[in-house]
Order: structure tokens, then sequence, then C-alpha cells
């Protein structure tokens, strides 16, 4: 429930506590439940429908935002790190803020314009970051530009939109739901080989062979999966057959099971938002958004993204285009990890556009 909606009777549950997303009510609306949200974090976890910003600090300290710049943050997803940039511009500059997802951008514009921030100093964009040439002309150049590029919480934890191998839904994993076509079709249309190939690019799948074959027959046998669990119970029992689950104990074949799941959901994902093809548009038009002297910093979650990231500033460095592009970089404190266990994959990259000589 929109946190500026009237209060409605909660929904009946069973149990002392409610498990589905939708019973959740409390943590839906944590502006009017705000006990019941800081109990949640102070446990270590997010509450339902929210998100939790990562590397705030490290990133605001290297952005360097004061009062008059011009920003770009490339993922507005909940507005955490939206909402600690605007602060950082004390009402005076401006803050375009990007999100393919049509359903989610306007919870968080409505949350944003509720704490005062109009369009003034704010504007929401629904638009894909891949088309970040398109926005700096209209828009650019940008002072800082902030690319988070994880999938946000409120998506993951809402079994209508099929992000996670959790809880059950519709195989969808489309950020934009209005566009494209849904993990489910997309999957019924590739070969075993194509699968097997997507799950080892995505995601280094080690069982990538078995499971492309459970789902290629699958498909064969018009038991496509169409929700996320069937989809879960095939790469389980995938692993489970495998030759290389093989002498697993209970628990290690189960925590194999698990993490075979999560890497699938998350190949699948990739492929059907086109996410490494996204992020090599938005970096081949980086230098051109940037103004002289303006920082970017990006978030990354997985191996595939982070390689992109790090030979694009390597590359741009050496080319004099870029400066200060961290070699190495920067984790999550253990502290951050602890408080907030989506943060211990997270990498952060950092660089600064070259002032022409």
């Amino acid at each position: 429930m929109p946190e500026d909606e009237k209060h409605q009777r909660r929904p009946h549950y069973s149990g002392r506590y409610p498990k589905a997303f939708r019973e959740r009510y409390k943590e839906l609306n944590p502006g009017r439940y705000k006990d019941a949200a800081a109990h949640i974090l102070a446990k270590g976890g997010t509450p339902a429908g929210t998100h939790v910003p990562i590397m705030v600090r490290e990133i605001l300290d290297f952005l360097d935002i004061t009062p008059g710049k011009k920003g770009l943050d490339c993922t507005l997803g909940y507005g955490g790190h939206t909402q600690k940039m605007l602060e950082k511009l004390s009402g005076a500059g401006h803050l375009y803020s990007v999100d393919a997802d049509p359903i989610e951008i306007q919870k968080t514009t409505r949350r944003l314009r509720n704490l005062g921030y109009s369009d003034d100093i704010f504007t929401p964009l629904h638009d894909n970051f891949r088309n970040a040439g398109k926005i700096g002309e209209m828009y650019g150049p940008f002072d800082f530009v902030l690319a988070d590029l994880g999938v946000s919480s409120m998506q993951i934890d809402n079994p209508e939109r099929g992000f996670s191998w959790k809880a059950d839904g519709p195989l969808d994993l489309r950020f934009d739901p209005e566009k494209g076509e849904p993990a489910s079709v997309r999957l019924a249309s590739l070969s075993r080989d194509e699968i097997e190939g997507m799950l080892a690019d995505n995601a280094d799948e080690p069982y990538a062979a078995d499971i492309a074959r459970a789902i290629a027959k699958a498909v064969r046998q018009n038991k496509s999966p169409e929700t996320t669990f069937q989809l879960r119970g095939i790469v389980s029992q995938a692993v489970q057959n495998s030759s290389l689950s093989r002498g697993l104990s209970g628990h290690e074949l189960e925590d194999a099971q698990k993490k075979s799941c999560a890497r699938v959901f998350q190949a699948l994902r990739i492929d059907v938002n086109s996410e490494f093809e996204a992020l090599y548009d938005f970096l081949e038009k980086l230098p051109d958004i940037l103004a002289p002297g303006g920082r970017v910093a990006i978030l990354t979650f997985h191996s595939g993204e982070d390689r992109m990231v790090k030979q694009c500033f390597r590359y741009l460095e050496k080319a004099e285009i870029f400066r200060e592009s961290s070699q190495e970089c920067i984790r999550a404190s253990k502290e951050e990890c602890y408080n907030n266990p989506r943060a211990r994959s997270a990498k952060l990259r950092r660089a600064v556009r070259l002032r022409p000589s």
C-alpha cells in the first residue's frame, strides 16, 4: 500500500505473523509503521516492498555533490541514493533519475514529491539507462553520475514480478513488464545449447549442461515452466540427478540446489532485460554525458558486469579521458554487510572525467 493512501484494514492471514508479500501491510507502508520497519532493519532485514541503498557514504564522499551541480541517477529504484544526493544539493542544482520500471518509478516519485522535492530540483525519467546518450543530449552534461546495477528489493520481494525463486509467481523477470517478452516465453524459445550458453555466460553455472538439458526436455514435453516454482523444481531436480552432485551430503545437495536456482534466475533475468547490452551502451556514451571534471560511480553485483566496467575505465584512463579510475574496487564494510546482507556482493568503481588541456 503506497505511503500516501488512507489506512485500510489489514489483510487476514493465518498464524501470528504475516508471511505472504501482500499480507505484510506494515512493511509495505514504512512511512506509517516506522517502528515495524525499524525493527526489521535492526535485525538485518529489508522491509517488504522497500530497498536499503548500498555504500551511501562511500558514494557521496566520492561524487562530491555541492549545491548548484547537476547529476544523473541511472537507476532510481526506491530512491534511497536519489534522496541522499538531493539532500546534498540543498535546493540548488538538479538531479535527473532514470528507471525502466513503470510501476516503481511512480511510487518513488510520489514519495520524493511528498518529501518536498519538486520538479524544480528533481526530474524522474521513465527510460532505460542504456539511452544515456539521448538523456545526456537533452539534459546534460552532468557533474556527477551514479549507476546502481543491482535489482531493487521491491522487485525481488514481489512474487508478482517473478524475480525470485523463493516465492511462487509468474515467471516474468522484466524490469518493464510493458515491454519485451516474459522469461517464460523467452525460455521456451531457446534451444538446449542456447540455454546452456546463457547459464554459463551470465552466471558461471557449474550445472549449466544438466539444467539446460532438463529445461529443453520440459519444453519438448509441453511442460515449459510458466511459474517461478516450476522452474525451481526443474533446476533442483537437474542438480540432484547430475553426476556432479554424486557424493554430496543432504545438506550439501540442498545448498547446491539453492545456489543453482539463484544463478539460473540471475542468468535468465540478465538475458530477458538485455542487461549486458544495456551496460555496454551506457559505458559507450558515459564520457560524452560527463562534464569536464565530472565524476561517475558504478555499483556492480556480479563478475560479468564488474569486468565490463573495470575494462571500460581502464581503457578510458589509458586514452587520457578518465583519471583516478580505481584499479581496486571498494567493497561494503563488514558492518554494512551485517546490517544489509544484500550489500555483500556489491563492488564500487569510480572515475573522474579529465578536463581538456
